[in-house]
């Protein structure tokens, strides 16, 4: 999956001269926490979000009479930005989001802003990419690292004719000649399929059923 497919289009922007309490109140009013800063061109120049005006000013965002700040939003924003490109893979950021803690990255095509993606847009992602939002069961089996073997569980759940909403595949942390198949299946009931797996020499992790 590329970025361009998750990436918010409509983005609410401000300009260096838009003053901080205007970007207060934009956040208030479209419950964001990251505003880019462009200029005439449409070019990304800068970057103000919730933590930077609670770094700033935080007596701010929890006044309740009118706001009096007329300070510029270039006195604030950050200028060393992380960005993006619409053809990057999704896979990709999230490690970079991972990697330096951020919460959003404006993305850029022909140094023209385009979107934006946030944390919560990456977490959605997941969940539809998983199928953790859909019916279904989660199996986790273990497996010898060798070519083949996702072929070979596969064929198991087709045998069951069980169809997989996702599979996920990492290191096993205790043992270097393993690795852990993650499926999620379209089924309620995996009794079936758990027997045939183990029928056929596999070590089911989850769910560790009594009697099977």
């Amino acid at each position: 999956m590329i970025v361009e497919e998750i990436m918010k289009t409509e983005i609410t922007t401000l300009t260096p001269s838009d003053s901080l309490e205007t970007a207060i109140l934009l956040m208030g009013q479209k419950k964001i926490r990251h505003i880019p800063i462009i200029n005439d061109k449409k070019e990304l120049i800068g970057l103000i979000t919730e933590r930077d005006i609670k770094n700033a000013a935080p007596s701010l965002l929890h006044r309740k009479t009118e706001m009096t700040s007329d300070a510029p939003i270039k006195d604030y924003m950050k200028t060393n930005i992380i960005t993006g490109h619409p053809l990057d893979f999704v896979e990709e950021v999230a490690g970079i989001f991972y990697e330096h803690k951020i919460g959003c990255m404006p993305i850029l095509r022909e140094q023209k802003l385009v979107g934006i993606i946030t944390s919560t847009d990456l977490l959605h992602t997941l969940v539809e990419l998983t199928g953790a939002n859909q019916p279904g069961s989660q199996i986790e089996v273990k497996v010898p690292n060798r070519t083949g073997i996702l072929y070979e569980v596969a064929g198991i759940l087709r045998k069951n004719n069980v169809n997989i909403h996702s599979v996920l595949v990492y290191p096993d942390k205790t043992d270097s000649a393993s690795k852990i198949i993650v499926l999620r299946i379209r089924t309620m009931n995996p009794i079936k399929v758990i027997e045939n797996l183990k029928e056929n020499g596999h070590h089911v992790l989850w769910p560790n059923l009594p009697g099977v």
